[in-house]
């Protein structure tokens, strides 16, 4: 298994698929991105450093037996496992493709429509328009590959989705609001899939999505840029007052303020965004509720369903505090294998791992392959649908139909019963009980 040291700065989204390739793997992976270890703009000018990586880029790789890697894809591959990098011949050959359209459809109208929202580079309203139509039709490509895949390659995440998703951060972090990013519905449930799988939070931790479209700010630009020596004053009769070792000190500090290389220029901003304030509690402003939903979810964990889970939750539940809601997958005519229609229902739920707090669900799957169907029962705090509070909440909901329940009818106690018994005839689906997933 490998081991080594990867030389980085901090936040930098190249490396970040190293990083996840070896959570994946279990290769052992030390991170040199701050002094003494590693300082950028110092370190990787130094003859040591530059007799292992000529170019002097990071990120750059330095294995416990001297083996040296420089270029992110080669050390992500590197750090990587055969599952990660295809099991088979073709599969490894589809990774290699999702790698290469990153780098090529990808990257280039990112950073030309994400760089100058950072103050990195100057605004071309030409060349930004064309990145966005660029944009559009990479993610209109990646939705219709998605629209019966849960990953890229394969029934799990590969080197493919940890390259394509990195190279994609800052497009979902900076300039895809809702409005953008709503038609691209696969993109968008597989993109947050990905970021929510703990080996990406171990290394990117929370990803906000963009809320509103960010825009170039001349000012952020104009102090972003290298500022210019003053000319020196001459005295009378033409001897400049510079003495040469004041020469000296106004080269030297010129040479300092020298721009970063490329690699660099990206992640300069980073450390401002991820400093953001965070966002309000969507249900503060809620008053308190005497139903302890946890309790509930500790009964319904722990203790028989039927007979002690159930009328608790009856007991306690807090009509005023609590809604109950019923939803139906709107599109059943898409679902073919059945074990995919589960994978849809998890990374559903994964998506609102913040809404757990605050909600129980029962997602259940009817019927056979090719001709199933999904509904569920939600539990939310409040009266009105919870999943407009969030944009991170609102990415699959309008997939579905919902209908609030009266809590004192007899349809939502036996829906009730047979959701969280998963369990009984559930004839308003006509189809016999499959699989399904819990939230809690």
């Amino acid at each position: 298994m490998a081991a080594g040291t990867l030389y980085t700065y901090p936040e930098n989204w190249r490396a970040f698929k190293a990083q996840i390739a070896a959570q994946y793997s279990g290769a052992s992976l030390k991170i040199a991105s701050n002094p003494p270890a590693f300082t950028f703009g110092q370190t990787n000018r130094t003859p040591a450093f530059l007799n292992n990586f000529p170019l002097g880029k990071v990120p750059a790789y330095q294995g416990d037996d001297g083996f040296c890697l420089f270029e992110s894809n080669a050390i992500a591959h590197y750090l990587s496992n055969d599952a990660l990098r295809g099991a088979t011949p073709q599969a490894a050959s589809q990774v290699l493709q999702w790698v290469s359209f990153a780098d090529s459809e990808i990257i280039p109208p990112a950073s030309a429509w994400v760089f100058p929202t950072l103050g990195i580079m100057q605004f071309n309203k030409q060349a930004t328009e064309q990145a966005k139509e660029d944009v559009k039709r990479v993610l209109t490509v990646l939705n219709q590959h998605l629209n019966t895949r849960t990953f890229l390659v394969g029934e799990r995440i590969s080197l493919a989705d940890i390259t394509v998703a990195c190279s994609m951060l800052w497009l979902y972090k900076q300039v895809l609001e809702p409005s953008f990013r709503q038609p691209y519905i696969n993109v968008n449930r597989w993109f947050v899939t990905c970021i929510n799988q703990p080996q990406f939070k171990a290394v990117l931790g929370e990803v906000k999505l963009c809320e509103k479209m960010a825009q170039f700010d001349a000012k952020k630009f104009a102090e972003m840029q290298p500022k210019k020596e003053t000319p020196a004053k001459k005295e009378k009769g033409g001897k400049e007052a510079t003495k040469p070792q004041e020469k000296k000190e106004k080269k030297e500090k010129k040479e300092e303020k020298k721009p970063a290389p490329e690699e660099d220029d990206m992640d300069a901003s980073d450390a401002a965004l991820a400093s953001e304030p965070k966002s309000k509690d969507p249900f503060a402003e809620l008053p308190k509720s005497a139903f302890i939903l946890d309790e509930f979810k500790r009964k319904y964990s722990n203790e028989n369903i039927e007979k002690v889970a159930i009328p608790y939750f009856w007991e306690h539940f807090d009509r005023e505090g609590y809604s109950i809601w019923y939803c139906e997958y709107k599109f059943p005519q898409d679902l073919t294998l059945t074990f995919m229609s589960c994978n849809l229902i998890g990374g559903m739920l994964q998506r609102l791992d913040k809404l757990r707090k605050n909600a129980f669900a029962s997602v259940l799957l009817f019927g056979t392959a090719n001709n199933h169907a999904i509904s569920g029962l939600w539990i939310l705090r409040g009266q009105e649908l919870a999943f407009t509070l969030s944009p991170d909440w609102g990415i699959d909901y309008e997939s579905y139909s919902w209908r609030k329940l009266d809590p004192n009818s007899e349809e939502c106690k036996l829906m009730v019963k047979e959701y969280f018994l998963w369990e009984g005839d559930f004839k308003h689906m006509g189809k016999a009980f499959c699989d399904g997933k819990i939230f809690k």
